[in-house]
């Protein structure tokens, strides 16, 4: 089954929500704002997409700017950053068949989903 972390706000969330409607696949969409990511799911999410903790944060959010900009932080602290404000997460996130993209640019789901 294909997984989307979707933001409904986020113009990019919205394109690859697209993608998914019009593959005629079946997907579920979880609404990461309204359902929070577990700290085990971000970790799993993480490894999934092959990438560190911090390549997964949006650092132009106002929150991460005032809150944790500049300071040294551990791949924990930086999960434990996400799950708390999961505005953080990069988004979206797709996962199929164990694999994961971050939607950026969106042709990115479309191989994920081929």
């Amino acid at each position: 089954m294909i997984t989307i972390y979707h933001n409904p706000r986020c113009s990019k969330s919205r394109q690859g929500l697209e993608i998914l409607e019009n593959s005629g696949k079946e997907f579920e969409v979880i609404k990461y704002l309204d359902e929070p990511i577990s700290e085990e799911q971000l970790k799993k999410l993480i490894g999934m997409l092959g990438i560190q903790p911090i390549d997964l944060v949006r650092k132009n959010e106002a929150i991460w700017k005032s809150d944790f900009k500049g300071k040294e932080l551990s791949d924990n602290e930086i999960i434990s950053a996400m799950v708390k404000h999961p505005k953080l997460i990069e988004r979206p996130i797709v996962v199929n068949n164990g694999n994961a993209v971050i939607g950026r640019p969106a042709e990115n789901i479309k191989a994920l989903i081929k």
